[in-house]
């Protein structure tokens, strides 16, 4: 396959999730009830994320700066699970650049990869001996692994002596200033809420002025409230609420999110940990100094930093560059061809 090859296939592969409802909406239902996490509303904004970016007028740019690649390299591919398809990227970044792919799916996916794949197959049949799903990885030349600071240990045990990307847990943030709209803060529920805060670019803390108002917060994501339908999130946050509550832990509750302050970033879920801070400047720094513990920042405010930074309602929609951890994949891949 030539390179325009594959962007073609990929980007008939962004019409097919977005116009083919009776296909996908099957898979999308059958998927919720392997992953009940899966909502159909969660995946076809996922779907709808993914495809925003299979244009050719995104991908043809994105490659171009990195040399054509031919290789019969492998690269095996170890997949999270925590939201749908968060995987895709690096497949994507695989196959793109002429690699195969040793897929090593979590057992969280619920077919969604496989279904997205076999698609991407019967639109180029020439991508079936360059994909395959396995139980095990075998005969790869490189790896790229997701996981947990727990997993990343197994990763660099195991395939340490590859070359690799190997990634650990990371969270984002958002930095508030108390200027912010109602609107703009109903659009941090987006950072907050979607896919149930369990992705990496789910924001789990808030770092907001001395005595900001929480009212408005809350007022204004009330739209999200639906969530608390939702039986294993609600679990989450009953639960979360009794320890808080046994343990005499000061915290706010608006009925489906709980917040507390602590100065850990990464919070349980159907909760947001909070911290105040004195000057937006002194902040900055000292997050530049965890960046390494960072997924990204959402926030209105202007600052000078090296994490990825959105405006509130971003996180969950990265572009091609916005590449996880902040290593570039593609980059990686050019320099082991």
């Amino acid at each position: 396959m030539t390179q325009k090859q594959r962007i073609d296939a990929f980007v008939a592969l962004g019409k097919v999730l977005t116009t083919d409802q009776e296909k996908v909406d099957n898979i999308l239902r059958q998927a919720s009830v392997k992953n009940p996490w899966y909502t159909m509303e969660n995946t076809k904004k996922q779907l709808q994320a993914l495809s925003s970016n299979l244009t050719s007028e995104k991908l043809t740019p994105w490659v171009a700066s990195y040399p054509i690649v031919q290789t019969d390299q492998t690269v095996g591919l170890i997949l999270a699970g925590n939201i749908p398809l968060v995987g895709f990227h690096d497949i994507l970044c695989v196959l793109i650049v002429g690699f195969r792919a040793q897929i090593k799916l979590s057992s969280d996916d619920a077919g969604l990869t496989a279904f997205v794949l076999h698609e991407l197959i019967d639109i180029e049949p020439a991508f079936a001996e360059k994909i395959q799903i396995v139980d095990r990885l075998q005969q790869y030349d490189l790896i790229i692994a997701t996981g947990s600071d727990n997993s990343s240990r197994y990763f660099n045990y195991y395939f340490g002596k590859k070359p690799h990307i190997i990634r650990k847990n990371r969270n984002s943030l958002a930095i508030l200033t108390g200027t912010e709209s109602p609107e703009q803060l109903k659009a941090l529920g987006s950072d907050i809420f979607d896919y149930f805060g369990l992705g990496c670019r789910s924001v789990s803390k808030l770092f907001i002025p001395r005595g900001y108002n929480f009212n408005l917060f809350f007022e204004a994501i009330e739209y999200f409230s639906p969530i608390k339908t939702h039986y294993k999130y609600v679990n989450n946050y009953d639960y979360n609420k009794s320890i808080y509550l046994i343990n005499g832990d000061k915290h706010l509750d608006n009925g489906f999110l709980l917040l507390k302050e602590d100065k850990r970033f990464a919070s349980p879920l159907a909760t947001v940990f909070y911290e105040e801070y004195e000057q937006l400047p002194q902040l900055v720094a000292q997050l530049e100094t965890q960046a390494d513990k960072i997924q990204c920042i959402v926030t209105e405010a202007t600052i000078e930093t090296s994490i990825p930074t959105f405006s509130l309602g971003g996180s969950q929609c990265p572009s091609l560059t916005d590449y996880a951890d902040g290593v570039d994949v593609l980059e990686f891949l050019s320099e082991k061809k």
